[in-house]
């Protein structure tokens, strides 16, 4: 066992004295050791239930065999932290929860790890862990939050924000946003819809890392509770069989998870987090293969922020099993691939299909011939942009517009709530990018503002920072190289014509090569916006979000 490293041996006597100071028994200590990483935490709705999660998995360990031992990372709510300098802290988190749970299993060698996220950047953090490490692992989310009833239309966290600018249009009163705001968000688990949270718990469940269920249980559901028993349980059957996370992983399991992200209109976030977890495993997710997969991938679920349904809907049509199972129908699943259940992807799926074929499409009647998510190039995208084509309105897919330059977020959302950005306007945010930002904020507030001040249909927003699952409308981020590396995007002024054609994947800015030149002779780079701190830090490590935003591997 690898916990022998601590507890086995005359010389390890000292260690043992320390974990019976914490009230282990000599048959505990003689058990696999499995590592319990809690994101539990009293800010995050997705994460206050977590220790109900964790006591279930420990329970599981025990009735397998092993000895549960736990210990907590950190999580930020990027609900709370958005549209303000916490934002910044966000992406960051990521890397710095993947190496905390690494410090924790490399200096108290566990056998096995169960992980336990639930919200946006716990997610993809615990998974690069699992990767980094590779030992036998197995995550266990908490669950998506359910819909929340105002009147007889189901709503959620997006709906409040898209209400800001109801109030502003003078459609809604004060006291309105009050009532939606009390009812959106009616309990625990991850936002109702197909946002970061539920995209990456979603395709945890696709990469084979997680148990089926994983993605769509809802947090408050007794079912919950029994598949965080089972995590428990397999995860010692892993052990057991030493199977680990590069042999469930493997480049045709992405590819898997990619296809579910694709017919389930995920999170662009997903963009920056699938291709950062197989870093870890030493595979090259690049953009362009997500077209690949996307081109040959329907899209088969119209999900909140796009569509009416939320993540109780897609549970109860059969979940992410279900999704897969049409899919093979394409042969674009890859069945043979081994799954945390410790039986390949296609033993898992004998037997199972769609239930409610109104939430999951059949292949032959989807909702887009193509997948939810496209990279665009061009002249401002040399190394790619991500679009979330599913929630872009039909009349926004092709457009070109006149360019209205903000630096940041928080000018942005003012402009737009002031009346500023009219119809035909592109707007630009800039230096929000993973180094300019620093942190790569996400732009929830200003694309809800715009669909809240009924612009949706006629303003598209282009930035170098990223947008949340929860953004729909002409929304392009990940604009790369970023402005603060002086990509085309720095250059761009108030009044410049953009093109955006999201089918041929196309994002050009219309300005002559000689312009072009003349602007960047005169461009400077900007000071840090933050220049002390852990942010300021990452900013000399991150890469660009065309590689997933991962650290640089030399400095």
């Amino acid at each position: 066992m690898r916990s022998d490293l601590m507890k086995k041996g005359l010389e390890k006597a000292p260690h043992r004295s320390l974990f019976k100071a914490m009230g282990f028994t000599d048959e505990e200590i003689r058990r696999p050791m499995v590592g319990i990483a809690n994101s539990a935490n009293e800010i995050i709705p997705g994460h206050i239930h977590l220790d109900k999660i964790v006591e279930a998995v420990k329970t599981g360990v025990r009735l397998a065999g092993g000895t549960p031992v736990e210990f907590c990372t950190i999580g930020v709510c990027d609900g709370i932290a958005m549209n303000h300098e916490g934002m910044k802290y966000s992406l960051a988190s990521r890397e710095l929860i993947a190496d905390s749970v690494e410090v924790m299993a490399i200096a108290h060698p566990f056998d096995a790890l169960v992980l336990v996220p639930n919200c946006d950047k716990i997610v993809p953090g615990m998974l690069m862990a699992a990767m980094r490490l590779n030992i036998p692992s197995i995550v266990i989310s908490g669950g998506p939050m359910l819909a929340g009833k105002f009147g007889e239309k189901e709503v959620d966290l997006i709906s409040v924000f898209e209400g800001v600018g109801l109030v502003v249009r003078g459609e809604w009163t004060e006291a309105d946003l009050k009532d939606l705001e009390d009812c959106a968000c009616p309990g625990c688990g991850s936002c109702a819809g197909m946002f970061t949270a539920n995209s990456m718990n979603c395709l945890s469940e696709a990469l084979g890392l997680a148990l089926p269920g994983n993605g769509t249980i809802p947090a408050v559901m007794a079912a919950r509770i029994r598949l965080a028993k089972m995590a428990g349980m397999k995860v010692i059957k892993l052990w057991k069989k030493n199977i680990r996370p590069g042999d469930i992983a493997t480049l045709e399991a992405f590819q898997n998870a990619m296809a579910v992200d694709m017919a389930l209109g995920c999170s662009t976030n997903t963009v920056l987090h699938l291709p950062a977890i197989a870093h870890e495993a030493g595979i090259n997710l690049n953009l362009d293969l997500f077209n690949t997969v996307s081109n040959k991938t329907p899209h088969l679920c119209h999900l909140s922020p796009a569509g009416s349904h939320h993540i109780q809907d897609l549970d109860a049509a059969g979940g992410v099993p279900a999704v897969m199972a049409e899919l093979t129908k394409l042969g674009e699943i890859d069945k043979t691939v081994m799954t945390a259940t410790g039986k390949n992807l296609g033993q898992n799926l004998k037997g199972v299909k769609v239930k409610d074929y109104r939430v999951i499409r059949p292949i032959s009647d989807p909702y887009h011939k193509e997948g939810g998510i496209a990279i665009l190039r061009g002249n401002l995208a040399p190394y790619g942009a991500v679009v979330k084509q599913s929630a872009v309105a039909p009349e926004m897919m092709v457009n070109e517009g006149t360019a209205i330059i903000f630096e940041s977020e928080e000018e942005t959302m003012e402009a737009i709530l002031k009346g500023k950005v009219k119809p035909g306007h592109i707007v630009v945010v800039r230096y929000e990018g993973p180094k300019g930002g620093p942190g790569m904020r996400e732009m929830l507030s200003p694309t809800s503002a715009i669909v809240g001040m009924g612009l949706d249909k006629d303003v598209a927003l282009i930035t170098d920072g990223r947008f949340s699952g929860g953004s729909r409308g002409a929304a392009i981020g990940h604009i790369s190289p970023e402005a603060a590396e002086g990509g085309l995007i720095a250059l761009v002024k108030n009044g410049d014509r953009i093109s955006i054609n999201i089918p041929k994947r196309n994002l050009t800015l219309l300005v002559g090569e000689e312009e072009i030149r003349k602007r960047k002779k005169n461009w400077k780079q900007p000071e840090p916006k933050i220049k002390s701190g852990y942010v300021a830090r990452y900013a000399q490590m991150v890469t660009s979000a065309g590689t997933g935003a991962v650290f640089k591997e030399k400095f």
